[in-house]
């Protein structure tokens, strides 16, 4: 009854404003794109030009071959992932006793985290159902050595593996933990899960190593800090989320009373627990050396410029992270100090998630696609109006706006290096474009970028014709002067992503170019959006 309590009360939180009015934003809309390209029409390319494995795309494929592509259905499919996870950590705790289960299914049932993921296009969900069945069969197979726990490590290793392009680095070090624990007297059993795991791992290698070789720049937009590291722990246990796309440089960046309270109160609670579930315990002892381990080489790895340091890139460790606490609760033998302690836990994190305007099912998504066709569909084009897309191309928005009726052009992540720089490539730009653009960063006639806007837009125009510019703000960040601030601050302009330079660039130069050749109609703001349109007036 209490797991059932437990799992309605789970789906209910994943319900709540999982319409988004936004729609879907930049990384939720290539899962969609990727899911709906046919199979004769490039699906396997579009899959392998991404930075993750495929699992992901071919089951949200299946969902949209039963449901349509509308957006709640999308979101549907890590909703029933999100659920799903609750009984599955249920059944993990209760490989210690059946406390542990509840306790363990009532912090993955309200976890901000994973309500967050619940609800989104993406396959984080999915990835910790997976990563928490794995853990399941770990800790049995520990217990008993049976072969239908052997299989489940060898079926759900090969899943994540399958699912998430880092998830390797986990299972290896899940891998060396198995073989420290069992190692003396079950060497051949070990030996079947290495070899198992290593034939099923061969069908991935080609594609992990083609993601980690190809040129790419638009996924790394942060230097690593300690700070992300306390981050994961807050984004793990509080109800206050502050890594999902890129945290502060420092921990205490926030000094307010509510921080404290909703943020570090709960994951002290949960790190404490936490540190009791290791004393004299050495499975506990030997997972937590698993996450910490992860935790370690993904950090290295973000150190190298690798990665960036999110909370979701280690979500394979966070079922270990919620079993250990579960697990720590039911160690402490003080009644009183326990279920207080537990108390101001679960109190802190329900308060939020049910009274907070920005608690995870409610908190907006500002780069949504849709909001950009809400701006153009209110601006009444007319035909012939041009469009210009800065840092998406136009087919980004065809979910949500038909596209084919304008005219557009696109100075975008795939081929903005072309307007900066004559001699400049995709590769080279990846690898060496601060330097190669430093120069034009700095301002002054650029004449790549004026040829372009010029013979494709402006002396196409007629009277009373309108121009749109789409800037995605949350990317575009600085004005001409602040550019000019960073590229004399070498520290500034060594640490702020490429992209954000680049972009910031765009806009102003397009900005400025057309303001001198055309009048200013309107600017509209909404979320992390801008449209401008410029239109001309003379001939």
């Amino acid at each position: 009854m209490q797991l059932i309590i437990i799992t309605i009360a789970a789906l209910l939180y994943r319900l709540v404003g999982i319409v988004k009015p936004e729609g879907l934003w930049n990384d939720e809309y290539v899962s969609w794109a990727i899911a709906a390209t046919p199979f004769s029409d490039g699906f396997i390319q579009a899959m392998k030009a991404q930075c993750h494995m495929p699992l992901y795309y071919f089951y949200l494929k299946a969902f949209m071959a039963w449901g349509g592509n509308g957006d709640l259905l999308l979101r549907l499919t890590s909703v029933l992932a999100g659920v799903l996870a609750v009984i599955v950590m249920y059944f993990t705790g209760k490989q210690k006793d059946k406390k542990t289960g509840i306790i363990a299914s009532a912090i993955t049932a309200f976890s901000s985290f994973l309500i967050y993921y619940s609800q989104e296009v993406r396959l984080y969900s999915l990835l910790f159902l997976l990563s928490a069945l794995s853990l399941l069969y770990f800790i049995r197979f520990v217990k008993t050595q049976n072969k239908t726990s052997l299989i489940g490590i060898i079926l759900f290793d090969f899943l994540i593996m399958f699912t998430h392009t880092i998830g390797f680095v986990f299972i290896f070090l899940q891998l060396i933990a198995l073989t420290v624990l069992l190692f003396k007297e079950y060497k051949k059993q070990l030996l079947t899960v290495w070899l198992g795991i290593f034939a099923l791992g061969i069908l991935v290698i080609p594609n992990i190593l083609h993601i980690f070789t190809k040129s790419g720049i638009s996924q790394w937009w942060g230097d690593f800090s300690i700070s992300k590291i306390c981050f994961l722990m807050t984004d793990y246990f509080s109800p206050v989320l502050t890594n999902l796309v890129n945290a502060p440089d420092i921990f205490g960046y926030n000094h307010s009373f509510s921080f404290l309270v909703f943020t570090v109160i709960p994951a002290i609670i949960a790190i404490g627990f936490i540190i009791r579930a290791l004393i004299k315990n050495k499975l506990n002892f030997a997972l937590f050396i698993m996450a910490v381990c992860t935790v370690f080489i993904l950090a290295i790895a973000a150190i190298m410029g690798k990665l960036v340091f999110i909370t979701k890139y280690t979500i394979e460790i966070y079922p270990i992270l919620i079993f250990l606490m579960a697990a720590g609760v039911t160690e402490v033998r003080k009644p009183i100090l326990k279920y207080f302690l537990l108390g101001i836990f679960f109190l802190l994190n329900l308060y939020y998630l049910t009274f907070s305007p920005v608690s995870a099912p409610r908190m907006p998504r500002p780069q949504g696609h849709k909001i950009v066709a809400e701006i153009l569909n209110n601006s009444k084009i007319n035909d012939g109006d041009i469009l210009l897309f800065e840092y998406y191309s136009p087919e980004r928005f065809k979910k949500y706006i038909d596209i084919n009726k304008y005219k557009t052009y696109s100075i975008n992540k795939g081929n903005f290096y072309e307007f900066l720089n004559k001699n400049s490539t995709y590769k080279s730009a990846a690898e060496n474009g601060k330097t190669e653009f430093k120069e034009t960063f700095s301002g002054g006639p650029n004449i790549l970028l004026e040829y372009y806007l010029k013979t494709n837009i402006l002396d196409n125009m007629q009277k009373n014709q309108s121009l749109y510019i789409i800037v995605n703000d949350s990317v575009a960040l600085y004005t001409q002067e602040g550019m000019n601030n960073i590229i004399h601050d070498d520290y500034a302009y060594k640490k702020i992503p490429l992209l954000y330079l680049v972009f910031s660039y765009i806009k102003n130069y397009t900005y400025a170019y057309f303001s001198q050749k055309l009048n200013i109609a309107r600017v509209e703001k909404m979320g992390d959006w801008s449209v401008i349109k410029f239109t001309k007036l003379n001939k």
